[in-house]
């Protein structure tokens, strides 16, 4: 699917910007934060120059887009907001001007045990946005966080702190989710998985999309409201994105699910652009008019996410890739396949692969990413080595003939990447990978072999495929390619195109993931349900439903 036509004022406006700063100029750090001042019209003193407004003064509930927190380690927590008394509005409901925020934290949801208290601020230039991060905490811990502003007093939040890191876990359950096309139905799987025992929920890319979104909601067909004109166009400008951030965060559904539990987030590329890839943009337009597109997106994402401060953006760039730990059960290799990668080879649709998916000089990850990724799994020490990331990992096959159609825009338009990560894990003695993947919109369950092409070749690992939310609206239980897919690709064991998401609960001897979905997202109301349970041994690779 294309996106919408962009109205041309963006483009004008985008172009303008683009004239006053070169490309060379533009991807130093000074050029990038000149760039970004000048497309967003931050003033010259930065986050020191907005007078700061008395919270008193606040008279609709600035707490409407909800609470998160996110990235637990074993001593802190991020704990985030954001002040929007009018979330539809550009400004959100408040002037330019800095706010001071009182937050808590507790061992008990009535907060009669308080362990820590303090305040922040939310500044204008990042959208009043606040992120705490609340040290100096017990390890593998529940907490409850809420914030106030003046007399209103946000949602109560509840979280949890990482185990030491070397402590001996027993068990661990964590929940995957990915692509939450808002025009695409109802986020009803978050109100699921609100409910769930999960100690984290690790999102894998596509939190919002750029498209349009219509007066009703799109396949929501909304009858009890109607969304302002402007949703109804691209994401292209900094308030393009804000505000699109502000309409998902609005959904009860999401909210409730970030208030419930840590989330652990990555993007894939619909938080910026469909298929880019690194500084390429889907469509023919100017790089600088991209770049300044990608900072917008990506400065978006940090004040919306529950982000800790090495991933504050500096102009187009965001180190997004990051490693966490549960105790020495798990270690977590958070990647970010696509502001490093090559372009895709033959166009970003599905082809037959060709010299040019093996060329060793194209990368999915970036060199340094690479780099950091093999390194760490030759230090880790954790039992299991859990890869949260975007695109399907394992081959997939398109077709019964031979040779095959596969997408380009995937691990499999990338070979020579894929085999050097898997020849890493080997040479690191990586007994128990397991690689976690959305974008697809369907769940798989993926054997990932050392020969994809070789059945009876090892088994070195598993992918996890988590269905998306509501992309691609109510899905079916056997998609129409069901057959050929299963067939052309045997270490594939499980394919379901319904929504929902897929919980992980990983011990000292198996690890089971449950695929849990919903019958329909078009109308809200929908139960849930596992379709399938997998488990794999411990130092025995090889999926087995139970």
């Amino acid at each position: 699917m294309k996106p919408v036509a962009r109205p041309s004022q963006h483009a004008l406006e985008l172009r303008a910007a683009a004239r006053h700063i070169g490309r060379r100029r533009f991807l130093t750090v000074a050029g990038a934060a000149a760039a970004l001042a000048f497309a967003v019209n931050l003033p010259a003193a930065g986050v020191a120059g907005a007078a700061e407004l008395d919270a008193a003064r606040i008279t609709e509930d600035p707490f409407t887009l909800g609470v998160a927190s996110g990235d637990p380690l074993p001593d802190s927590v991020l704990l985030w907001t954001r002040l929007a008394p009018a979330p539809y509005q550009p400004d959100g409901g408040l002037p330019a001007e800095r706010v001071t925020v009182h937050w808590e934290l507790a061992r008990d949801e009535r907060f009669r045990r308080t362990v820590r208290r303090g305040t922040a601020t939310a500044h204008p230039e990042f959208q009043h946005a606040v992120h705490v991060e609340a040290g100096h905490l017990e390890p593998g811990r529940a907490y409850f966080y809420r914030f106030r502003a003046g007399r209103w007093i946000s949602p109560t939040g509840r979280t949890r702190t990482a185990p030491a890191q070397h402590e001996r876990v027993s068990s661990l359950t964590l929940a995957a989710v990915s692509c939450q096309a808002y025009h695409d139905g109802y986020f009803t799987a978050y109100r699921h998985l609100a409910e769930e025992d999960v100690d984290v929920v690790l999102h894998l890319g596509d939190y919002l999309y750029e498209y349009a979104v219509n007066a009703v909601g799109g396949q929501r067909d909304y009858t009890d409201r109607t969304l302002p004109d402007l949703f109804n166009r691209e994401t292209v400008t900094l308030e393009d994105y804000r505000l699109r951030y502000a309409l998902y965060k609005t959904d009860p559904d999401l909210r409730a699910a970030h208030a419930a539990h840590p989330f652990v987030v990555t993007w894939d590329d619909h938080e910026t652009e469909n298929n880019y890839a690194g500084d390429k943009p889907e469509n023919d337009v100017p790089p600088e008019e991209f770049l300044l597109r990608r900072a917008s997106a990506y400065r978006a994402c940090f004040e919306n996410q529950p982000l800790r401060r090495p991933q504050r953006p500096d102009g187009p760039d965001m180190q997004l890739y990051r490693r966490l730990h549960w105790g020495r059960l798990a270690q977590f290799d958070v990647l970010d396949t696509r502001q490093y990668r090559s372009d895709q080879a033959y166009g970003d649709g599905s082809d037959i692969p060709g010299p040019e998916v093996d060329d060793p000089a194209r990368t999915m990850t970036g060199e340094t990413q690479e780099r950091w990724l093999l390194d760490g799994w030759r230090r880790s020490k954790a039992l299991w080595n859990v890869v949260p990331q975007q695109v399907t990992f394992s081959q997939r096959k398109f077709d019964l003939t031979e040779p095959s159609r596969v997408s380009m825009d995937a691990w499999d338009g990338y070979r020579a990447a894929r085999r050097r990560v898997l020849d890493g894990a080997r040479a690191a003695g990586v007994d128990n990978l397991m690689v976690l993947t959305g974008d697809v919109h369907v769940g798989y369950a993926f054997d990932i072999k050392d020969d994809f092409d070789d059945p009876a070749s090892r088994t070195v690992g598993t992918e996890i495929v988590a269905t998306s939310i509501s992309s691609g609206r109510d899905g079916a239980d056997k998609p129409a390619n069901w057959d050929t897919y299963t067939t052309a690709n045997p270490h594939l064991k499980f394919y379901n195109g319904r929504r929902g998401y897929v919980t992980v609960g990983l011990g000292r001897d198996q690890a089971r993931a449950d695929f849990r979905t919903v019958p329909y997202v078009t109308r809200p109301g929908a139960p849930v349900t596992t379709a399938a349970s997998f488990v794999t041994e411990a130092g025995r690779p090889g999926l087995t439903q139970v």
